[in-house]
């Protein structure tokens, strides 16, 4: 079983980034202080595949007790972290034209596998937006078209493959990121369609996969203005603990973007949003570019069950959650 910490030991339900690929001394003693869930790793943190996995291997020794997960967003496409002899894979636009979901299947798959071999836990894929905005750039090519049973079906098919693999897909971006012209990274998108046209066009990608399993989904930042007027998906309780676990019956894990996106730096603190987003649903909270950001939001968010503004019921049903995909992926690998 995976040892429990007290729940308000915040630095579970984060994942960081760290500045290099190999660990110094001064990135050890911020992740002994954080004791972090996770660790995301970019293209600033790959050398080459050796390297990379003895960073795996480092990063796992560190948490061994508690079972630290390593993740990466590596799409195939322009979202590709590790460079060759790593494949180039391609982008979910070129997979989805090809109208072979069997393909979509086996790139998951092979794509799972390499990563795997690194020591990689997660991947924060497939997307699953649904590429309804002509002047979308942030998603674009990353999306597998603009067709919800498409979507479903090619995005089904790949978190299928990465599963196979041995690793835990993560299905993004919930509830779709698809009919935005702004860059979440750069500010905050609005997205002004009717309910019912976010849930028969947006939804059903999202729904294939709760239906198939998946134990993780990454929120937007994106404000809905018929969901919810007010907040981002990602510190919405409208929207991830009404319609994502209510209306859908999602159990797994609710991870929020970065919290370091101009989404959320434009309008509020990083720290705020933290405290915000645990207390509205989200399970893990991912902090990518700045370890000294991560302790921050760590302290602000460990003050604030101190003041009782985040409820210990809400930070031990997420450690439930967190320990139960834990455990099941221990005797998996056992």
């Amino acid at each position: 079983m995976t040892r429990k910490r007290p729940p308000d030991q915040i630095g579970q339900y984060l994942f960081v980034g760290i500045p290099q690929p190999q660990l110094d001394n001064a990135t050890k003693e911020k992740l002994f202080d954080l004791r972090p869930g996770g660790v995301i790793l970019f293209d600033r943190n790959y050398r080459d595949p050796e390297t990379l996995r003895a960073l795996c291997a480092e990063l796992h020794e560190l948490r061994a007790e508690d079972s630290l997960w390593i993740a990466i967003d590596h799409e195939g496409g322009r979202v590709d972290r590790l460079s060759p002899p790593f494949t180039r894979f391609p982008a979910a636009r070129a997979v989805g034209r090809t109208e072979d979901v069997q393909l979509a299947y086996s790139v998951g798959k092979a794509l799972g596998k390499e990563l795997r071999w690194a020591g990689i836990d997660i991947d924060f894929a497939p997307v699953l937006d649904v590429l309804t905005g002509a002047g979308n750039t942030v998603i674009g090519d990353r999306a597998f078209g603009a067709d919800p049973s498409k979507v479903a079906a090619f995005g089904a098919a790949t978190a299928m493959g990465l599963h196979d693999a041995g690793l835990l897909p993560c299905g993004k971006h919930f509830p779709g990121h698809g009919a935005t012209n702004v860059d979440s990274h750069l500010d905050l998108p609005h997205d002004q369609r009717k309910r019912d046209v976010l849930m028969k066009t947006d939804i059903p990608p999202f729904k294939a996969v709760i239906d198939q399993g998946i134990e993780l989904l990454m929120t937007a930042h994106v404000e809905y203005t018929s969901l919810d007027p007010t907040r981002p998906a990602s510190l919405s309780s409208s929207i991830m603990n009404n319609l994502l676990r209510g209306e859908l019956g999602y159990t797994g894990l609710i991870l929020s973007d970065d919290l370091e996106m101009g989404a959320i730096l434009n309008y509020s603190s990083p720290e705020q949003a933290a405290v915000e987003a645990l207390v509205s649903g989200a399970d893990m909270l991912l902090v990518c570019q700045n370890l000294d950001q991560a302790i921050s939001i760590r302290n602000a968010c460990q003050e604030a069950v101190n003041r009782n503004v985040i409820p210990l019921g809400c930070l031990r049903t997420a450690q439930d959650r967190i320990c139960r995909i834990k455990d099941k992926r221990r005797n998996v690998e056992t």
